[in-house]
């Protein structure tokens, strides 16, 4: 199987709708650098299809008539622990990402169906999950706050800017572009919020992706 971060990127979509199912089929697949190896409806056909090594990412309904998106997706890292998993649900159910088993809980990621209907948003973030990052769903992102208390709210303005857009998927320069503030300023104020959060830079651990789901842990919605 090629390398996600030299070759053609393999992904596999497992949508009940029909509809939605072939539109995100032609969308991922006419994306330069994306390839659909699979498109099916249900966890049995998942299941049937996705032996390790077919793909690099899997998109996966978290609603489907046989079973659900979560409990595949456990399934299938397990059987290959390299497998990007990028969760797509109607509803707003992104804190499920927290109850995940532990042996798989890195670098899953989130999009709601309702919010994020961008094309740019969803491509950014099957390529995240191929590579180990968590994605979350930058349109519910925006209406969350810190609990009192938190770390996450001892965090300055712009370190929590910096820390939705981390979690949103964008880079180092992406989040710069996006601030208005070098490339350097942006690696200075993720710096400073790891060290407010207690996240350690330990070469076996992803800090963004701890640094995404803390962020899950500790927003709730705006009252």
């Amino acid at each position: 199987m090629t390398d996600p971060r030299t070759g053609p990127l393999r992904v596999a979509v497992v949508e009940d709708q029909p509809l939605f199912r072939s539109m995100l089929e032609r969308m991922l697949d006419e994306t330069p650098g994306l390839h659909v190896v699979a498109a099916v409806g249900t966890v049995t056909d998942a299941t049937r299809v996705l032996r390790p090594g077919v793909a690099h990412v899997a998109v996966l309904d978290i609603d489907l008539p046989d079973g659900n998106g979560i409990a595949l997706g456990v399934t299938l890292r397990r059987a290959q622990p390299d497998l990007g998993i990028l969760l797509l649900s109607a509803h707003d159910a992104m804190d499920l990402l927290l109850d995940l088993p532990r042996d798989v809980a890195a670098g899953w990621g989130y999009l709601s169906k309702t919010s994020s209907t961008s094309e740019e948003v969803l491509v950014a973030a099957v390529r995240a999950a191929a590579v180990g990052e968590t994605v979350l769903d930058p349109a519910l992102l925006a209406r969350m706050t810190p609990r009192a208390g938190s770390a996450v709210a001892r965090l300055t303005d712009r370190q929590y800017d910096v820390l939705r857009l981390l979690a949103s998927g964008l880079s180092n320069a992406g989040i710069g572009s996006r601030l208005g503030i070098t490339e350097k300023s942006v690696q200075n104020h993720v710096n400073a919020m790891y060290a407010t959060l207690g996240i350690d830079t330990d070469p076996s651990r992803n800090p963004r992706v701890s640094a995404a789901l803390r962020l899950l842990e500790e927003t709730g919605p705006t009252a």
